[in-house]
Formats: structure tokens, C-alpha cells, sequence
């Protein structure tokens, strides 16, 4: 028995992994987080599966299912939104499981700042811009953010920030970056990323409050940084004629001949 913890990615249904369809499709019984993961997923499920929507259920009480599963040897899908290395809750879930003895594994997926990007056709390292992106979040009731990560800490740094469970405090957002990146920086907001009410807003950081018309609500990312609307950046080395790499040797004594080291 395993309890297989897949990424279900942002929202869109058919951006999930082949394996993490393959293992629901594969698991008698699906654990899922009902407020982000889309109910289409759910149709990949073996016939007679049961589903739990644990968006009600304590943590507790996801674990007391986890432990009949493993007590009757099925194997257990837990699907989380986007990818589970951030924000997923998936650590204390880990923790209790550890301690249990049940066997687990991971199944990545497509991360709400990537499909953001994607939906905003941007690239958000440009060489001489941004070489950097920071993944952060403000302080909620759930987590409060660690004393030095402070978003005006990061934003000292001037690479591009993808701001997760924040547009609630959106005023105050501005107000902390403002100072470092200049009220003329480039900022986008993306209202649930890949789904079919996504929404999108291009502003500044000294017009976004104004350009939202109030919107808030609650799955939005917020991305600042000059690499959301550079024209003026560097061309990448990597595909420059003249530059000698492994793969495409050049000149009379290329670093690598013949495509070896």
C-alpha cells in the first residue's frame, strides 16, 4: 500500500502529469482538496472508487482515512493544487505518515506561477534583467511569514516576485515594493490561472489598486519585477552563433571537440 501525493496542477484538468493521471486512475481511493482541485480530474478515477473531498476534513481526520486505507491495503491518490513543494501542507501530512509507517511517494505538478506565466506570455528571467525569481507570500492566519523574509527584503534584490495568497492585502503589497522597485515597475495579477474564469490585469505598481477595480477575492497571484514588460534585454549566449559550447563546438579549438568534455 502507498499513499501516492500528486500535483494537480493550477486548475486546468488535462494539466496534470501522465503519472499523476496513471496513479489516480490506478489508486482505489482519491483524497482530494475539493476548494482548488478541479471535480474533471475525478473522472480519472477507477470505477467504484471512493472519493473524499477533504477541504472540510481536519488533519486529523485526512490521516484517520490514510490509516483505513493502509489497514486494508489500497492504495490512496492525494491530490493537492498546483505543484506540492510550496504551500501544499503536504510536510505535516509527511510528518504523521512517517511516524505511522506508511509508505508514500510524490508526484510533482504544473505550479500556479508557471501557468500564470504562461498565461501572460512572459518570461520572467531575461538576461541583464531579472535572474531570479522569488516564490513568497505574506503573513495569513494559517502561516505567519519567518522575521527576514520580508517582502521589502526581496525586493532589495530587484528580481521578479511571485507573490501567492496576498491580493487581499494588495494596497499593502504596493506600499512595501514601491520604494525598492519604483511606482512605474511592471505588475501583473492573475486570477485563477488556467481556469475558465481566469482574469487577467497588467498595471504598474502605482496603478494595479486602481486598474483590479477592487477585485480581491482569494486564488490570484500577484507577479512585480521589470522582466514582465522588458523590451530591452539581452540575447541568451546559449544560442549565439559565436559562442562555443558542448553541443555545437566552434572555432579552430573549441572548449569541447567533437561534442566532448
Amino acid at each position: 500500500m502507498t499513499v501516492h501525493f500528486i500535483g494537480a496542477g493550477p486548475g486546468a484538468a488535462d494539466l496534470i502529469t501522465l503519472r499523476g493521471r496513471d496513479l489516480i486512475a490506478a489508486c482505489p481511493i482519491c483524497l482530494y482538496a475539493g476548494s482548488l482541485v478541479p471535480e474533471a480530474l475525478l473522472a480519472h478515477c477507477p470505477p467504484g472508487a471512493r472519493i473524499v473531498n477533504t477541504a472540510p476534513l481536519s488533519l486529523d481526520e485526512i490521516i484517520a482515512e490514510i490509516k483505513s486505507a493502509h489497514a486494508a491495503g489500497r492504495d490512496v491518490a492525494r491530490l493537492h493544487s498546483g505543484d506540492l513543494s510550496v504551500w501544499s501542507a503536504m510536510g505535516e501530512q509527511l510528518r504523521r505518515l512517517r511516524a505511522e509507517g506508511i509508505p508514500f511517494d510524490i508526484t510533482p505538478g504544473v505550479p500556479a506561477f508557471a501557468a500564470a506565466a504562461a498565461a501572460l506570455e512572459s518570461e520572467l528571467t531575461l538576461p541583464g534583467v531579472a535572474q531570479s525569481l522569488v516564490l513568497t507570500r505574506t503573513s495569513g492566519r494559517a502561516s505567519a511569514m519567518p522575521a527576514g523574509e520580508a517582502l521589502e527584503n526581496f525586493a532589495a534584490t530587484g528580481a521578479t516576485l511571485a507573490i501567492h495568497l496576498s491580493v487581499h492585502v494588495l494596497e499593502d503589497v504596493v506600499a512595501r515594493l514601491t520604494p525598492a522597485y519604483g511606482a512605474d515597475c511592471p505588475v501583473a495579477v492573475v486570477w485563477r490561472a488556467t481556469w475558465p474564469d481566469q482574469r487577467i490585469v497588467r498595471a504598474t505598481l502605482g496603478t494595479v489598486e486602481a486598474a483590479t477595480g477592487g477585485e480581491r477575492g482569494r486564488t490570484a497571484l500577484i507577479l512585480v519585477g521589470p522582466a514582465l514588460d522588458s523590451r530591452e534585454f539581452s540575447e541568451s549566449c546559449l544560442y549565439a552563433g559565436d559562442y562555443d559550447r558542448r553541443f555545437r563546438p566552434v572555432g579552430t579549438s573549441p572548449r569541447f571537440p567533437e561534442g566532448r568534455e
